[in-house]
Parts: C-alpha cells; sequence; structure tokens
C-alpha cells in the first residue's frame, strides 16, 4: 500500500535514495579496491579449505594457490570478474523501490544487505568452481570449464537468485500485514 509521503518526510527520502544512489557510485569509484578485497576472501577461504599453499598478492587483485604442488596457479580478479557489478542493479533497484514505497525502507535495506551478501558469496563460490576444477582437471581444461563455462553459470544463475531473493525480501508482507490487509478488506 502506497502512503503519501509529507512534505518533512520527503528530504530523509531524497537523502536515502540519493545514498544509495551514491554508495552504487562509490562501489564504481573503488572497484579496484573491492577487488583487492574479494581476492582477499578468496585467499582466505582458500587457506581453510586446501593445505596446498596460498598466496595472495592484493595489489594485483590476484591469489594463487596449489604452490606445493606441481602445476601452482594464479586467478587474477578483472573487473568483469568482480561481483561488484552484480551489486549495481540491487542498489539501482533499491533506490527506485524506496523512492516509490518509502514506508518500506527497514525492509529494503535488510533486503539489500542480504541480498549483497549472497551476491559477494556466489562470487566467492565462483572462484572455488575454478580452483575445483583446475585442481581436478588441469591447468587449460579445469580453467576453462571452471571459468567459461561452470564459473558463468554460477554467476549469473547466482545473480539471478539474489534479485528474487532481494525482490522477495522486499515485498513479501508480515504476518501482521496480512491480518491488518484481511481485517481492512
Amino acid at each position: 500500500m502506497n502512503t503519501p509521503v509529507p512534505g518533512g518526510a520527503r528530504f530523509p527520502l531524497r537523502v536515502a535514495v540519493l545514498g544509495v544512489v551514491a554508495a552504487g557510485v562509490g562501489l564504481v569509484l573503488i572497484e579496484r579496491l573491492y577487488r583487492e578485497f574479494e581476492v582477499q576472501l578468496a585467499g582466505a577461504i582458500l587457506r581453510v579449505i586446501t593445505s596446498s599453499g596460498v598466496y595472495v598478492a592484493g595489489n594485483r587483485e590476484s591469489v594463487y594457490f596449489g604452490l606445493t604442488g606441481a602445476t601452482p596457479f594464479g586467478l587474477r580478479m578483472t573487473p568483469e570478474c568482480s561481483s561488484v557489478f552484480l551489486l549495481l542493479p540491487l542498489l539501482l533497484v533499491t533506490a527506485v523501490m524506496l523512492y516509490f514505497r518509502p514506508g518500506n525502507a527497514r525492509r529494503l535495506f535488510f533486503s539489500l544487505g542480504i541480498s549483497a551478501i549472497a551476491v559477494i558469496l556466489v562470487n566467492q563460490l565462483r572462484i572455488l568452481t575454478i580452483v575445483g576444477l583446475v585442481n581436478g582437471l588441469g591447468t587449460d581444461e579445469g580453467y576453462y570449464w571452471g571459468h567459461t563455462l561452470l564459473g558463468s553459470m554460477v554467476s549469473v544463475f547466482g545473480g539471478a537468485v539474489s534479485l528474487v531473493l532481494f525482490v522477495w525480501l522486499a515485498t513479501r508482507r508480515t504476518k501482521a500485514e496480512k491480518s491488518a490487509a484481511k481485517a481492512a478488506a
């Protein structure tokens, strides 16, 4: 249910919408630092699940694995492989929904947070898929299957699931809202 926004509440609404848009612009501007964060996270995860040696070169946005084996391998996080650009649609949808449904701000920000975490985890799953396939199938075939095919499918599917999760969380009604709607009808 859309309710009119009183004149005094328009300023905070505009600030909130501009804040979300500014967060998107900020992510684009710090995209390289964000990629460094992603490879650091990937390195931390790999250190927990493997004992084959991991090195992170954050300033080169690269993570190296399999260092104690016969075929060490490194992955460089390029802008198109980062989850930063998968977060931008979530921020845009949040800004639009916030503008049209300001009463749902708390729910929208909660949905954005959960969906953003899902996007980040999906990209980490993509990296782990590449690592697993490189370790299992070898450098050439493993990288081809892991990056080009399965990794891309993980990203596309995960991005779609994150967007659906966002919309579901942002638009679902609580039991109290359903009861109030029944009582009003």
